[in-house]
């Protein structure tokens, strides 16, 4: 592993010098150069309406054998970014993103065909049909936490619509950021394809353009700015937010069971996971168990030779030092309100390590539960009935995701009827991102519109509605004047009948 470190190392300082030296060429990039790419990509979106299936497919499998053949490349660039093992990015960063495009590949085809409707009786003579036509040139602003595979998943979805993009990724993962710049001057032509990288001032600058279509991943305060900018040109969004996913644990549960998936899919990428439990509800009856077998799980999984976790090369780090700085304030806060470190709490900030954080006697006026975490720490919060449970969580806005751990029906059914989420999990979490044939996306405050598969090809496409009727036939003509009794009695016929 020490090798694999300092190749690590060596890959870091090449690319900081490459980075500032981009960094330099950025800060004189006229604005203007925003309005040019744009009009090129307009121009690209009316050719593109034509598409055919081979056509989108075939920019599609170039996209696929470009990650596939510069797979070391990526896993360099989230490493320099996040120190994510090589098995972690390809996890959370590749699969997703090759799965997706297997799985359109498979399917776009008969997604492209649109599909026929039904004939009502008052409509009989006629046909209708729904035609997929792209929305057009669209812009897809993508997140830190996952700067490859929210990036890209994405993209595929546009191209697989017959939409020219221009992505924007984040300035916080600049490594990823470059091999991403690297991947689409390499895919797509400058008119096909754009991406701009930089601050918050240039994502406020293309979202002055008047795309088709914005695809936002982010926070929810991020989000309302994105749509306001929207609204003014009447742009349809896609906004994958987030917001705090409650976890359930069911009284009489399997707790090892529940356990071991949650500190999974809480702890990957050090927490900053959209979908990650964001805190637990579990049983009063149940709570010193519970414990007990998060803590032996997280010494399973993440140093089961009772090393260190900070010397564990699977366990992630946090993405710079604000965020950093501002995990460390929730701990700090809990603490002083009252809450008990059940495990962890140890931390570096010279590597932004933050050891996985367990905090129990946690009350809803904490500063960590007034916000999505986004990092490795997990409240878990007891209740004495579900009912009180399920008020909690309706306390809340609207979350992303929502878990439910338990066996029994009725209780399970009573939680999916009484409580609203994006998606939600039985038995498990944050699996459902990687699920080709469901709808991913948020509710309200968590998002607005779906994405993967079948339902991002869908969000970047108009679903336009096409009637033919026949030459010299009208379907009715009670809407051709002059209208007189007999017109009126045709009319009650056809508000009492049809």
């Amino acid at each position: 592993m020490a090798t694999y470190l300092t190749a690590q190392d060596v890959y870091l300082i090449h690319t900081q010098i490459a980075l500032y030296m981009l960094t330099a060429e950025k800060k004189s990039l006229d604005l203007t150069q925003f309005e040019k790419t744009f009009k090129n990509l307009q121009n690209t979106a009316l050719q593109w309406r034509r598409s055919k299936y081979e056509e989108r497919a075939e920019r599609l499998r170039r996209l696929r054998k470009w990650i596939l053949n510069n797979r070391p490349e990526i896993q360099k660039a989230v490493f320099s970014d996040f120190r994510k093992s090589p098995e972690e990015v390809d996890i959370s960063e590749i699969y997703p993103v090759t799965s997706e495009l297997k799985h359109t590949l498979s399917h776009l085809k008969s997604w492209m065909k649109g599909k026929s409707l039904p004939t009502p009786m008052t409509m009989i003579g006629t046909k209708a049909s729904v035609m997929m036509e792209p929305k057009g040139v669209s812009l897809i602003i993508s997140p830190w936490n996952y700067p490859f595979n929210l990036a890209v998943g994405p993209l595929v979805s546009a191209i697989a619509a017959g939409c020219p993009v221009i992505l924007k990724p984040s300035e916080m993962t600049p490594h990823t950021s470059e091999i991403l710049q690297r991947m689409v001057s390499e895919v797509f032509e400058p008119h096909e394809v754009a991406l701009f990288q930089g601050d918050t001032e240039v994502a406020k600058a293309l979202l002055e353009l008047p795309f088709d279509h914005i695809f936002f991943t982010g926070s929810p305060q991020v989000g309302k700015s994105v749509m306001k900018a929207a609204s003014k040109n009447l742009t349809s969004v896609t906004l994958e937010l987030g917001g705090k996913s409650p976890a359930f644990i069911q009284n009489g549960a399997d707790l090892t069971d529940a356990a071991d998936k949650i500190i999974v899919g809480k702890f990957l990428n050090c927490g900053q996971t959209c979908v990650a439990p964001d805190y637990i509800l579990v049983h009063e009856q149940d709570k010193d168990a519970f414990l007990d077998n998060l803590k032996v799980g997280i010494q399973k999984f993440y140093d089961s030779k009772f090393e260190g976790i900070d010397k564990n090369p699977d366990y992630a780090r946090i993405v710079n030092d604000k965020h950093f700085n501002r995990l460390v304030g929730l701990i700090e806060n809990s603490i002083d309100q009252g809450a008990k470190v059940e495990f962890g709490g140890q931390m570096d900030p010279q590597q932004r390590y933050i050891e996985p954080t367990i905090l129990s006697q946690v009350n809803l006026d904490m500063e960590v539960m007034q916000e999505e975490i986004f990092g490795p720490i997990l409240p878990v919060i007891t209740y004495d009935d579900l009912d009180q449970a399920i008020a909690l969580v309706n306390s809340f806005p609207k979350p992303l995701a929502l878990y439910y751990f338990g066996e029994d029906k009725s209780l399970r059914d009573k939680v999916l009827e009484e409580t609203s989420s994006g998606n939600t999990v039985v038995n498990d979490c944050v699996i459902h991102f990687i699920h080709t044939e469901m709808p991913f996306g948020g509710v309200n405050n968590s998002g607005i519109g779906k994405a993967h598969g079948y339902f991002g090809f869908q969000a970047f496409s108009n679903e336009k509605g096409v009637l033919t009727q026949r030459v010299g036939v009208t379907s009715s003509k009670l809407i051709n004047p002059p209208y007189n009794s007999k017109t009126r009695q045709a009319i009650n016929l056809l508000l009492k009948w049809f």
